[in-house]
């Protein structure tokens, strides 16, 4: 059965995803010192490396400090036409447009930049590894390691966003992403690249939290209406803090 053998190549992934434990922590280290001091984790990706973001925060779970970079022209809403995939597809190769839309980012050097792009190449991911790093932000790159090492960086400045970031964190798929043969079809079916990123990200929000907590600084997660023990107020609570910081950090950006 094809289902079983996808689930076979998820949880082979799982246990290929531990040997990125020693990444994550240093990773968490430095997300948990940029959220005490009051900036941010801010979180980049084009395409279907939205995905993992827009399920950190905001979301049941995650609390104030991460801070999604999402531009709409850089994500779909349908496949083809007005905000469509193979659009997406062709600006986000386009150098020079991350310029463009970080020109309305205030980030401070203090913060930390996530960008995460399975294939690491595209100028889009590039340009903002590149914009965070001239900045001083710590750059952390979420890629493949497979890509990373062996394919070709098409960007004129030859690099990849592994060859910018401070940190690589490998999400452990091959290059090709999709794992699962259908006979009789010229090429494999069912991607695993963004559970393999939900998966890390989720297991460093739960890191950064664990460090934060030791230092005294315990987050406010926002949280199902099903969770019990939680104030009714928790979330609107949450979305406060979010302002709050926010404009503490924009203003000190503008100064």
């Amino acid at each position: 059965m094809s289902a079983n053998v996808y689930f076979q190549e998820v949880s082979q992934l799982f246990g290929r995803l531990q040997s990125q434990q020693d990444a994550l922590k240093t990773a968490a280290e430095k997300c948990a010192e940029a959220i005490y001091n009051g900036n941010w984790v801010r979180m980049f990706g084009s395409g279907h490396s939205i995905l993992p973001i827009m399920d950190c925060f905001p979301r049941y779970g995650g609390y104030v400090g991460w801070y999604p970079i999402m531009d709409p022209r850089l994500m779909w809403t349908t496949v083809s036409g007005f905000g469509g995939a193979e659009e997406l597809l062709w600006l986000e190769r386009q150098e020079g447009y991350a310029e463009v839309f970080l020109r309305h980012n205030r980030w401070n050097p203090q913060d930390v930049c996530i960008v995460i792009s399975h294939g690491g190449q595209n100028a889009a991911p590039v340009e903002v590894a590149q914009a965070a790093k001239r900045d001083g932000l710590y750059v952390i790159a979420v890629t493949s390691g497979d890509n990373h090492a062996n394919r070709p960086a098409p960007h004129s400045s030859g690099k990849k966003i592994g060859d910018i970031a401070d940190l690589i964190i490998d999400n452990c798929v091959s290059s090709e992403d999709a794992v699962v043969p259908i006979e009789g079809v010229t090429g494999k079916v069912s991607g695993t690249s963004t559970v393999s990123v939900i998966i890390l990200l989720q297991a460093l929000v739960a890191e950064t939290a664990a460090i934060l907590s030791r230092r005294g600084y315990y987050v406010k997660p926002f949280a199902s209406p099903n969770a019990e023990g939680v104030p009714k107020t928790r979330n609107e609570e949450v979305y406060v803090e979010f302002r709050e910081r926010l404009h503490r950090t924009n203003s000190k950006a503008a100064d």
